[in-house]
C-alpha cells in the first residue's frame, strides 16, 4: 500500500510561528487606535483574528486540498476576475475611498482589496503561461511583448488607484518568474530599463511620492512633515535596544507613529521586542523563503517549480520591502508586512497562496 504524501511540516510550522508573532505584535500595536475608535482595546485584534486569520486559514486549507496542477486551468479565469475587480474599484457604487485612494470594493458590506487578489492570480497565470511557452520564452514578439502588455494592463489599473507599493511587488515578482522561466539577459535588461524609467516617472508625477523619495535621501528635511514617519519609525526601532522595552509597553503607537498596526507594525514590534525580536522575525521570513525554494526545487514539474518560486518570492519580497522601508534602506512604500500587518484581504490571500505552496511541497 502506497504511503500517503505529507506536506512540509517545517514550512507549516514556520508559517504558524510568523502568525503568532503577528498576533502578538498586533495585540499591542492596535490597542490605542482600537480604544479610540471602539472603546475596546481588543476590537481590531478580534476583527483580525476572525476575518483575517480565521478566513485566511479556511482559504489556505481549501487551496491546500486542491492539487496544484488544477490551478493551471484556473489561471486565466482568476486573472480575468482580478482585472474585473480592479476595474470595479473605479465605479463609485462599488468602491470604497480612504485617504484619497480607491483600493477597495464593497459588496454586501464586505470590503475587499482587489490588488491583493491580483498578486496571487498573476503568479498563477504567469507560471502557467511560461510553462506553456517554454520553447519560445526568448522570442521577443511571441514572449516579451505579450509579457509587457499583460504586466502593463495590471500595472495601469493599480497605478490609478493609486497603489505604487503593490505595483512594485507585482513587477518584481513578475520579472523574477519571467527570468526563472527562461528569459534572456537582454530581455531582463530591457525590463530593468523600463522599470527604472517607470519609477522615475511615477516619482515625479505625484508630490507625495517625491516627498517620500526626498525624505529617504535626507530624513532631516522637514522632520515634522515629509520625514516624520521615517524618523518616528527609526526612533521606535532604536528605542527598543537589544531586548526591547517590553511587550505592550511601546510609546510610538500612542499616535506618534503613523499606521502602527499596518505599514509600521515592524517598528512597533522592534520597539517592544528589540533587536532580538526583529532578528527573530526576519529569520522566520528567511526560513520561509528557504523552505519555499526547497519545495520548488523538489517539485515534479516545471509549472510547480515556477508557481512555488513565484509565491515564495512574492511574499518574501513584500516582507523585505516593508522592513527595508522601516529601517530607511528604501523609501516608504505603504505596503503591509505579510502575515503580520492588520488587514483581512492581505492575510486571506497570503494564506491562500501559502496553502498552494504547501500542496506543492506535498507532491515534491
Amino acid at each position: 500500500m502506497r504511503s500517503r504524501k505529507k506536506p512540509d511540516y517545517i514550512l507549516l510550522g514556520t508559517i504558524i510561528a510568523i502568525l503568532l508573532v503577528g498576533l502578538t505584535a498586533l495585540l499591542s500595536a492596535s490597542s490605542v487606535q482600537s480604544q479610540e475608535d471602539f472603546g475596546d482595546i481588543y476590537s481590531y485584534f478580534k476583527h483580525q483574528l476572525v476575518f483575517g486569520i480565521g478566513l485566511g486559514v479556511l482559504a489556505g486549507f481549501l487551496t491546500y486540498r486542491i492539487h496544484y496542477k488544477k490551478w493551471r486551468a484556473l489561471a486565466l479565469p482568476l486573472l480575468l476576475l482580478s482585472i474585473l475587480s480592479l476595474i470595479l474599484v473605479f465605479i463609485p457604487s462599488f468602491s470604497v475611498e480612504a485617504g484619497g485612494a480607491r483600493r477597495w470594493i464593497s459588496i454586501f458590506d464586505f470590503s475587499f482589496q482587489p490588488s491583493e487578489l491580483a498578486k496571487l492570480s498573476f503568479v498563477i497565470y504567469l507560471s502557467a503561461w511560461l510553462d506553456a511557452r517554454r520553447a519560445i520564452v526568448k522570442r521577443w514578439n511571441e514572449s516579451f511583448v505579450p509579457f509587457i502588455l499583460i504586466v502593463g494592463i495590471l500595472g495601469t489599473l493599480i497605478i490609478f488607484q493609486p497603489d505604487v507599493g503593490t505595483l512594485g511587488v507585482i513587477v518584481l515578482t513578475s520579472a523574477f518568474i519571467y527570468f526563472i522561466g527562461g528569459a534572456s539577459m537582454s530581455q531582463m535588461a530591457a525590463i530593468l530599463f523600463l522599470g527604472v524609467g517607470l519609477l522615475g516617472v511615477l516619482i515625479r508625477s505625484a508630490g507625495y511620492r517625491l516627498d517620500r523619495f526626498t525624505a529617504f535621501m535626507n530624513s532631516s528635511v522637514d522632520p515634522l512633515g515629509i520625514s516624520y514617519q521615517i524618523n518616528q519609525a527609526l526612533l521606535a526601532i532604536g528605542s527598543g535596544g537589544i531586548l526591547g522595552i517590553g511587550l505592550g509597553k511601546g510609546m510610538q503607537k500612542y499616535n506618534f507613529l503613523p499606521e502602527p498596526m499596518k505599514d509600521s507594525i515592524f517598528a512597533v514590534w522592534s520597539e517592544e521586542a528589540g533587536f532580538v525580536g526583529g532578528v527573530i522575525l526576519i529569520s522566520l521570513f528567511m526560513f520561509l523563503c528557504f523552505r519555499g525554494f526547497r519545495a520548488a526545487k523538489n517539485s515534479p514539474d516545471r509549472f510547480g517549480r515556477l508557481l512555488a518560486l513565484g509565491i515564495t518570492f512574492w511574499i518574501i519580497s513584500q516582507a523585505f520591502i516593508n522592513i527595508s522601508s522601516m529601517i530607511g534602506l528604501i523609501p516608504l512604500t505603504g505596503i503591509p508586512l505579510p502575515l503580520i500587518s492588520y488587514g483581512g484581504s492581505s492575510m486571506v490571500i497570503t494564506l491562500a497562496g501559502l496553502g498552494i505552496l504547501l500542496n506543492i511541497s506535498k507532491h515534491s
